[in-house]
């Protein structure tokens, strides 16, 4: 467990399986190519309430919303089968969502969530085993409780689980759902015959075209890390971020420069430093002029509508350009992908390559000369502040994502103190972990009970 913290265990009081209260007519759904390009992974998100309601009361509040919100948001409470393709399919037949009720023997302020591998996952934030969404309640001894969800990537991305959350949150509350979900697939269809563009070989490939695994070959473990950056630090790497003539670039792009030059400095110099960003399509779907079948916005699409570019520099050359420079680079390979045109594109070429898995590019290392990659997902729609079931909003939430592999992952969150901080969730190597707290150590500060005033 570790000597920092409070150790505590948690116990299961109960478990129970959450269906939708209206009939939902049994029926599969396809998963479109841009969900095509996701692999089996689940993603966690929680929320810390210092206080609640009487704890069985605050229980029955959720669960019998999550009943009612299961109905419109229906594909969370099916299953993900195999067609006889041997693509994953989504099978909605309202098998419904394992809910736990669980017990742990401590106070909110004691809960170490700078480690979240030892204070977290699998004990507040649960292990799913079946369907596409586990949700479990757990009471702490101070009277607060944790709400933890983990669910199937492949059925949503953070846009979709977030909108769900909020509707979650609007039904019990008896408030009307303000963004009712779209599961519209036509809306991402492919062309008729699908365009074939060799642009995209840059950022995807076949699974079948992967170096086999070198299994002698020692691999570390990823590590997670919560931090917070105050506002003022995110405006100072926006403002070197945009030095020299510079546009003023955003907020986001200015910490991956930073970011990014920080990790090049574990390299040794020869080997190539990777980092790719999450681009959200949603938006530059409704930007260019929308077909008669489109009658509707993108923004309620329920799906995966993600993109992930990235670049690739010599670790020594990174290491030596200015902040303005990085930036200026993460710009020009996230540019092209923050366009309808692109996400037609990698449609395109899914298709082109059914029913053969593919995968972005960023994820794995080609030859032995490849260096360390990193992802890097805006988080900054995370609706923290909005997940009131009724007693308040929560102390704290995060997304929590230890996807395995090799790949890094980081996403920065808003605060709850709603004044421009992040709250950044890290899943790296303790090698980079050791950079982010050394070399970032004025902008990147362990997440505290403190911080929250829990």
């Amino acid at each position: 467990m570790g000597s920092y913290g409070t150790t505590f265990s948690v116990s299961v009081m109960k478990r129970d399986v959450i269906a939708a209260a209206m009939p939902v007519h049994d029926h599969w759904l396809p998963m479109s190519n841009l969900d095509l390009l996701l692999p089996p992974l689940d993603v966690g998100v929680f929320f810390c309430y210092k206080n609640c309601l009487p704890l069985d009361e605050s229980v029955n509040v959720l669960k019998k919303s999550l009943v009612e919100a299961l109905g419109p948001f229906y594909p969370l409470a099916g299953e993900i089968i195999q067609n006889n393709l041997t693509e994953p399919e989504l099978h909605c037949n309202n098998r419904g969502v394992d809910f736990i009720h669980a017990h742990a023997d401590v106070e909110l302020n004691n809960i170490d969530l700078y480690h979240p591998d030892e204070f977290v996952e699998k004990k507040l934030v649960p292990l799913k085993k079946q369907g596409v969404l586990t949700v479990q309640v757990t009471e702490l001894t101070c009277g607060g409780l944790v709400i933890g969800c983990t669910f199937d990537h492949r059925v949503a991305d953070a846009y979709s689980i977030n909108m769900f959350l909020t509707a979650w949150a609007e039904i019990a509350q008896s408030k009307p759902i303000s963004s009712f979900p779209s599961f519209r697939r036509s809306m991402l269809n492919p062309s008729r015959p699908p365009v074939e563009n060799t642009f995209y070989n840059k950022q995807f490939f076949p699974l079948s075209s992967l170096p086999p695994p070198q299994s002698s070959l020692p691999t570390n473990p990823l590590i997670s890390r919560i931090y917070y950056i105050e506002a003022k630090d995110i405006s100072y790497l926006q403002t070197q971020s945009s030095l020299n003539g510079n546009p003023k670039r955003s907020k986001l792009i200015s910490f991956t420069a930073f970011l990014w030059k920080i990790i090049a400095e574990c390299e040794d110099g020869f080997k190539s430093c990777k980092m790719g960003v999450v681009v959200d399509g949603r938006g530059r779907f409704d930007k260019l002029s929308l077909s008669n079948t489109m009658s509707f916005s993108m923004q309620n699409y329920f799906g995966n509508v993600i993109s992930i570019p990235s670049g690739e520099v010599n670790s020594s050359e990174l290491k030596e350009m200015s902040l303005d420079l990085v930036a200026k680079m993460v710009n020009e390979f996230v540019s092209p992908a923050m366009s309808e045109e692109h996400f037609r594109g990698v449609i395109d070429w899914v298709e082109l390559h059914r029913p053969e898995p593919v995968v972005a590019k960023i994820y794995a290392k080609m030859d032995e000369n490849d260096g360390e990659a990193i992802v890097v997902s805006s988080g900054q729609r995370f609706p923290v502040n909005s997940i009131d079931f009724g007693w308040g909003k929560p102390n704290f939430g995060s997304y929590h994502f230890p996807w395995g592999g090799q790949v890094g992952f980081v996403m920065p969150m808003p605060s709850t103190r709603n004044n421009g901080d992040w709250i950044v969730c890290m899943h790296l190597l303790q090698k980079h972990l050791d950079l982010v707290e050394t070399k970032g150590l004025n902008v990147f500060k362990p997440l505290t009970s403190s911080y929250l005033n829990v």
